[in-house]
Order: structure tokens, then C-alpha cells, then sequence
């Protein structure tokens, strides 16, 4: 293995919660989900930009990005308006990536409301997915294929609004389709594509959706969600899929984040982008800096912090 290399200037995260239980979160407050963790309930209590600044101390975030946090949907509004109230407060976040349901007839009003929001810059819904990939079809209700679905997500071009894309790796081939024939919105693929199985086959068929979805140069990737239940996080584990999703994307669409406090359940910050450093040691210190700070201050239009590499 290279020498580790030393930590970044700067680190914008690219994806991480805040929040207060004082909202409406059910999934937080009263109504356990399954969850690909297993049991969360250790997070399940107030968690505010002091607690994200206590967790990531001695590492140089000086941007961050907010991701919305399944709030009571019909509370959307509200959180854009209550995360936009907490950064000017704190600093924390950055920017943010709110939520709408872009099958539903609202979806413009909600949509064109966020662009009044300055620090909003994408949304995150999810679409419709199955559990595994022998269940995987293209076509179905709520699914990216779904013209209702699709209606919505052109709206996206019209505000300038980014998309996170949360799904399961044997959905991106519908995420390449879609990307391809809406050529002006930025898909952002959350969590690795979730390659939870790390069999040798598993793997080989999260490369190649990878892959497909990465032939699309509107297509991004974030890192992050690679904890496995009842394992620790690991660089000997996660390093070889971190390289994976750098090679399939390349340098200038990927980006690291952490999903605080949810990964939390899994590592500790400095465990997790010690791993990034790690799986890293070979890039050179400008490529580093695209893939900590600079891709996703691009991608969140976060300008204001950009690194300024000397």
C-alpha cells in the first residue's frame, strides 16, 4: 500500500442530515423502518450542526451538503425552509438537496417554491425499486420509466435544480435512459449504488450497471453508504469498491461524503474519510482535492468555497 497522504485542505461533504426531532420525522420519532443497517435506533435523537461539528474535528470541512431526511411528506416546504433557517444560523449546511415527489400533481408548485430558497440546489426522490435484481423491471408504476414520473422530472431543467438519485444498482440502467434523454439535469448517484452483496458476482454486476450509468456525461457519483450490518468499516473492505466507482466515473464525477449521522452507525468520521485517503494514496494531491472539495463545490454549485489549489 502508498503512504497514506496527508488530509486535504478542504472537504466540502457532499451528503449528510441535521435534525430536531421537534419536526415531524416518523422514522425517527415513532415508526421503525426496515433499514439496510438494521437496527438505527442509536440515531435517533436530536442531531444539529454542533453535534456534525463535533464529529468531524481535525478533518477541514468548510462546506458541507445537506440531503433531505424523509421528513412527514407533507412537511417538504417546511424542511427547506427550517435547513435554510439553521445554515444561516450556523454555517451548517452549505447547500441542500430537498425532497418532491415528482409523480404528483403538486410537483411544479413544490419545485418552483425551492427555487426561492437560495441554498436549495437539487431534490432527492426516490423512485420505485425492488429488493433484489432478479425482481428488477423496467416499466413498472413510480419507476424512472413512468411517464407521470418522467413529467415531473423535466421540470427539474426548467429551475436548474440538480437530482440525487437514491437506487439500487440494478436500477441504473432506467437512470442511464434517463439521463441520456434529459441531457440538462445532473443526476447524482447516492451511496456507491448501494452495493450492499460484495460477492464476486454481485460486484461484477454493480461495475457494469456502473458502468452504463456512467456513459452518460451528466451522470455523478457520490461515495459514501458502504457500511455492511454487523461488520466494521474497513479500508481493506470498502477501498477496492471506492477505486471501482472512481475508474468507472473518473476523477471529475465522484465525490466523498460522509451520510452523518446515519454512517454513524457504522464508523466514526475519521475512520470512514481515512479510508477515502487511503483508497486514494495513489492519486496525485489535485485529484484528491477534485474528489474531497472540488467536485462537489461543481456539482452544488458551491463556488464561494472552492478550493484554490496553489
Amino acid at each position: 500500500m502508498s503512504v497514506l497522504p496527508p488530509r486535504p485542505k478542504a472537504i466540502i461533504d457532499a451528503h449528510h442530515h441535521i435534525w430536531d426531532l421537534a419536526n415531524d420525522i416518523p422514522w425517527l420519532k415513532h415508526k421503525r423502518v426496515p433499514f439496510r443497517y438494521g437496527d438505527y435506533s442509536t440515531i435517533c435523537h436530536n442531531y444539529m450542526p454542533a453535534d456534525y461539528r463535533a464529529d468531524t474535528a481535525g478533518w477541514p470541512v468548510t462546506g458541507s451538503v445537506y440531503v433531505e431526511a424523509e421528513w412527514n411528506r407533507a412537511s417538504a416546504a417546511q424542511e427547506s425552509r427550517w435547513v435554510a433557517a439553521i445554515a444561516a444560523q450556523t454555517g451548517v449546511p452549505s447547500a441542500m438537496v430537498a425532497w418532491c415527489d415528482l409523480a404528483s400533481a403538486n410537483a411544479g408548485e413544490l419545485l418552483s417554491s425551492y427555487t426561492s430558497i437560495p441554498i436549495v440546489r437539487g431534490i432527492r426522490h426516490k423512485p420505485a425499486a425492488v429488493s433484489s435484481p432478479a425482481d428488477a423491471r423496467r416499466g413498472t408504476a413510480g419507476s424512472m420509466d413512468d411517464p407521470a414520473w418522467r413529467k415531473g422530472y423535466a421540470l427539474l431543467a426548467q429551475t436548474g435544480l440538480t437530482y440525487d438519485l437514491q437506487t439500487p444498482w440494478w436500477h441504473l440502467d432506467a437512470a442511464s435512459d434517463l439521463a441520456r434523454d434529459f441531457p440538462d439535469t445532473h443526476i447524482i448517484i447516492n451511496h456507491t449504488g448501494l452495493p450492499a452483496d460484495r460477492s464476486p458476482d454481485a460486484l461484477a454486476a454493480w461495475r457494469k450497471a456502473l458502468e452504463i450509468a456512467a456513459a452518460q456525461p451528466n451522470v455523478a457519483i457520490k461515495i459514501s453508504g458502504l457500511g455492511q450490518p454487523g461488520r466494521p468499516w474497513t479500508a481493506e473492505a470498502n477501498a477496492p469498491v471506492i477505486r471501482d466507482a472512481i475508474a468507472i466515473f473518473g476523477i471529475d464525477r465522484a465525490m466523498f461524503a460522509s451520510n452523518f449521522p446515519v454512517d454513524k452507525l457504522m464508523s466514526d468520521f475519521d475512520t470512514i474519510f481515512s479510508g477515502f485517503l487511503i483508497a486514494t494514496a495513489d492519486c496525485t494531491e489535485v485529484e484528491r482535492d477534485k474528489l474531497f472539495h472540488d467536485n462537489a463545490a461543481r456539482f452544488y454549485r458551491l463556488q464561494s468555497v472552492r478550493l484554490q489549489i496553489k
